[in-house]
C-alpha cells in the first residue's frame, strides 16, 4: 500500500508542477528529484532509484521521513537533507540492502581524490547543548538554549535550530547507511560534515554508519546524549570524529582510517585529528562533554619520519579541549602522525581562551580530570540534577581515563610524551589516575593493513593511503584485561579494537567492502544485535576457513560461560534464517544441525572437507552457552554468522 500511495503522491506532485504550484519531489526518467521542504510524512522506495537531493531539503517539524532498505541517493553540488528539530527520520537499511548517500559521479569504482561532490545528512534534535554565541543563551543549561546548525541556509532561520531540554528526544533511527564523496555547503566558503548530529537525544537509534571521502569532518556531534555503534570513518578531510557542545553519550565498535580525499589543505581535504573532543563551546558552560568510547580501532596517517615538526601527515589520534571528559576502553591506536593523546586545553576561539580554560581558571586541568571520579560533576553553572544529566560514564572510573588499549607503530618522537606524563602505561604510573592495562605492542594488533607505495600529495602534506584493510584482531587483541560495562547499551566485549575475532562487520553493506578497500567475501558475515549477555563477557562466534569445496572449516566461540558449574557450548547450524526470540536472545539459524561441546572459555569444532556442489548455498551458525550451576543456570547467546558458499 505504501508503494502505491507514494506513486500517487509523486504523480500529484508532477501535475502540481505543471500548473506552476511548488512540489516536494519530481519523478523523471532517471529517478526522483527532491527539491523542496517536506511538510508531510513520506516514504521513499528503492523502486524509484536513484533519488537525488537538490539544494537544502528540509523535513519540517511534525513530518516523518521513512527511507526503505536499498534506497540510493545520487546528488550533486549543494544538496543537503536536513531533519529539523521536531521531525524524524527512519532510514533503516540492512546488511543485504543498505541505504546509500553518494555523488551522481559515483560509478562504483573507488576514487581516492574525490570529495565535495554533494552535501550531507544533517539531523537536529532537542537535547541539551552548550553554545555561547547565541545572545540569549545562558551558561547554566536551560531548555531555551539552542544553536544554529552550520552550513545550512533555510529561508526560515528557525529550521536551522537544534538543542533544547529533552535528552530523551527521539529523532528516529539511522542504520546500515553509507555516505561518500560529500561536503558541499550552500553557503560559499563553508563545508559540511559527512553526518551532522546536533542535540540528538538518547532515544535515537544509530548504528552501522559509514562515512567515506568527505571534505570536512566525518561525523560531528554537538551536545545531546545520542549513543552510536558500528561506525566506519575513512579518508576524511578534517577530523574523523568531532565532538563538541557537551555530548554525554556512548560509542562502541568503531573504525577510523585517516587519510586524504583531495589535494586541498589540512582540514579541507587532508586529514587532521582522528578524534577531536571538545567539552563545551565555552569551557566553563554546561553541559560539558562527558562520554565513554569503547572498542575503536584508530589508524592514523603514519608519520614517515621521527621529526615532530614534520608537517607531512595527519595530526593527533586523540585531542581533548575545552574541559572535555572522556573514558576510553579496549581501543587500538596505531600509525599515528603525531601524538597518541593530546591535551590542547582550548580550541582557541575568542571566548574560549586560556584565561577561561587554562591554569588558574575554574576549569579542572587534565591531570585533575584524570584523578577525579566520574561521579563528581562540574560545579559552575550546574544542572539542577547533575546525576540525571550525566549518565554516560562508568561511575567506577574517572572523568578521563584510558584502559585496556593497544598502541602500535606510533613513530613520531613525541608520540607518547603526554601519554607517559599522565601515567597511561603501567610501567610509569601517576598517582590517582585510573589508567590500566594499556600496552605498546611490537607486533600488529590487526590482521592486515596495506598502504600504497605512492604517496598522495596535498597542500603541504603527503600520505601513503590505506589500499586494503582486514581490521579483525590478531592474537594480541583477541582478548583483553578489560570488559566494556554491561549497562544496557555497551556490549560487554573483552577484546581490543572495533572488531572481534573473525567478524568483519563492514562486509557486504559498506562502500569500503563494495569497492575492495576491505573484504567483500560473504563466506563469514557477522550478524549482530541477536546476543544475550550473561555474567561473563559477550560470546564471540567466529569461523576459520572460507568454505571452499574440499577444505575444512572450524567454527568456534570465545567466552563460553564459567560460573563454576558445567560449561556447555551448543553450536546451532541451519540452512534458513529463523530469528526466533528465546531466553532473552535470538536464535538465528534453523536448528538443522546442533551439537554440544563441553568446557569453558574457547570451544571449537572442525567440519570435514566441504563437499562440492553447494556454490551459492546459505548456511547460518550461532553458539548458545549454558552454564549448569545449581541452584540456577545461565544462558548466553553469541553473535551469529551467515555463510554464502563460494
Amino acid at each position: 500500500m505504501t508503494y502505491f500511495m507514494n506513486r500517487i503522491y509523486l504523480l500529484t506532485a508532477s501535475l502540481l508542477l505543471a500548473t506552476g504550484i511548488s512540489c516536494q519531489s519530481i519523478t523523471g526518467a532517471n529517478g526522483v528529484n527532491h527539491s523542496a521542504p517536506f511538510t508531510d510524512s513520506i516514504t521513499l522506495s528503492p523502486a524509484d532509484n536513484p533519488h537525488s537531493i537538490n539544494g537544502d531539503v528540509y523535513i519540517q517539524p511534525g513530518a516523518t521521513l521513512t527511507i526503505l532498505p536499498g534506497v540510493r541517493f545520487e546528488s550533486d553540488q549543494n544538496s543537503t537533507l536536513a531533519i529539523c528539530r521536531g521531525a524524524q527520520i527512519f532510514a533503516d537499511g540492512t546488511q543485504e540492502a543498505p541505504i546509500t548517500f553518494t555523488s551522481v559521479h559515483d560509478t562504483g569504482v573507488y576514487r581516492q581524490n574525490a570529495n565535495n561532490e554533494w552535501g550531507n545528512l544533517t539531523i537536529m534534535g532537542a537535547g541539551y547543548i552548550s553554545e555561547d554565541e547565541i545572545a540569549n543563551n545562558t551558561a547554566t543549561p536551560t531548555a531555551s538554549n539552542y544553536a544554529d546548525m552550520e552550513g545550512l541556509t533555510p529561508a526560515n532561520v528557525s529550521l536551522n535550530d537544534y538543542g533544547g531540554g529533552d535528552d530523551n528526544d527521539d529523532s528516529g533511527s539511522l542504520t546500515y547507511c553509507t555516505f561518500s564523496y560529500g561536503g558541499v555547503a550552500s553557503i560559499p566558503g563553508k563545508e559540511l560534515n559527512g553526518l551532522s548530529l546536533g542535540g540528538i537525544g538518547r532515544q535515537t537509534d544509530i548504528h552501522h554508519i559509514e562515512v567515506l571521502n568527505n571534505i570536512d569532518d566525518g561525523i560531528e556531534i554537538w551536545g545531546g546524549t545520542v549513543n552510536l555503534k558500528h561506525l566506519s570513518i575513512w579518508n576524511i578531510g578534517d577530523d574523523s570524529l568531532d565532538i563538541d557542545q557537551g555530548w554525554r553519550g556512548r560509542a562502541q565498535f568503531g573504525l577510523i582510517v585517516q587519510g586524504a580525499s583531495n589535494a586541498g589543505a589540512q582540514g579541507s581535504g587532508f586529514g587532521d585529528n582522528a578524534m577531536e573532543i571538545d567539552g563545551a563551546e565555552r569551557c566553563d558552560w554546561q553541559p560539558v562533554t562527558a562520554g565513554s568510547i569503547w572498542n575503536f580501532t584508530v589508524i592514523g596517517g603514519t608519520n614517515q619520519t621521527a621529526d615532530p615538526a614534520a608537517a607531512s601527515t595527519t595530526d593527533e589520534l586523540v585531542e581533548l579541549r575545552d574541559n572535555a571528559r572522556m573514558q576510553f576502553g579496549n581501543c587500538i591506536f596505531m600509525d599515528g602522525g603525531k601524538s597518541v593523546f593530546k591535551d590542547k586545553v582550548t580550541d582557541g576561539e575568542v571566548n574560549n581562551n586560556t584565561t577561561v580554560c587554562g591554569a588558574g581558571s575554574n576549569v579542572p586541568q587534565m591531570l585533575a580530570r584524570m584523578t577525579t571520579p566520574a561521579t563528581v560533576t562540574y560545579g559552575p553553572n550546574a544542572f539542577s540534577n547533575p546525576a540525571l544529566a550525566y549518565q554516560a560514564q562508568d561511575p567506577t572510573g574517572n572523568l578521563v581515563q584510558v584502559r585496556g588499549s593497544i598502541y602500535y607503530n606510533n613513530n613520531n618522537s613525541t608520540a607518547y610524551a603526554e601519554a607517559l606524563s599522565y601515567g597511561m602505561f603501567d610501567a610509569f604510573p601517576v598517582a590517582g589516575t585510573n589508567h590500566a592495562n594499556n600496552d605498546i605492542a611490537v607486533t600488529s594488533p590487526i590482521t592486515q593493513l596495506t598502504r600504497s607505495t605512492t604517496p598522495f600529495t596535498a597542500t603541504g602534506h603527503s600520505i601513503f593511503p590505506v589500499t586494503y584493510l582486514d581490521p579483525t584482531p590478531t592474537a594480541i587483541a583477541q582478548t583483553a584485561a578489560e570488559t566494556a560495562p554491561n549497562d544496557g547499551f555497551f556490549t560487554p566485549a573483552n577484546y581490543v579494537g572495533g572488531f572481534s575475532r573473525g567478524n568483519n562487520w563492514l562486509i557486504g553493506w559498506s562502500m569500503t567492502s563494495r569497492v575492495g578497500l576491505t573484504s567483500n567475501s560473504l563466506a563469514n558475515q557477522p550478524i549482530t544485535g541477536v546476543e544475550n549477555f550473561g555474567a561473563n563477557p559477550a560470546l564471540v562466534h567466529y569461523t576459520d576457513g572460507d568454505w571452499q569445496a574440499g577444505s575444512p572449516v572450524t567454527l568456534g566461540c570465545d567466552n563460553v560461560s564459567d560460573l563454576g558449574g558445567l560449561g556447555v557450548g551448543i553450536l546451532v547450524m541451519g540452512f534458513n534464517q529463523l530469528n526466533l526470540p528465546a531466553l532473552g536472545g535470538i536464535v538465528v539459524p534453523s536448528p538443522d544441525f546442533t551439537t554440544a561441546l563441553t568446557g569453558v572459555g574457547n570451544l571449537s569444532m572442525t567440519l570435514p572437507n566441504i563437499p562440492a556442489g553447494f556454490t551459492g548455498a546459505s548456511v547460518y551458525s550461532q553458539f548458545i552457552s549454558l552454564d549448569v550451576t545449581l541452584p540456577s543456570s545461565e544462558f548466553a547467546f553469541s553473535n551469529a554468522q551467515s555463510h554464502i558458499l563460494p
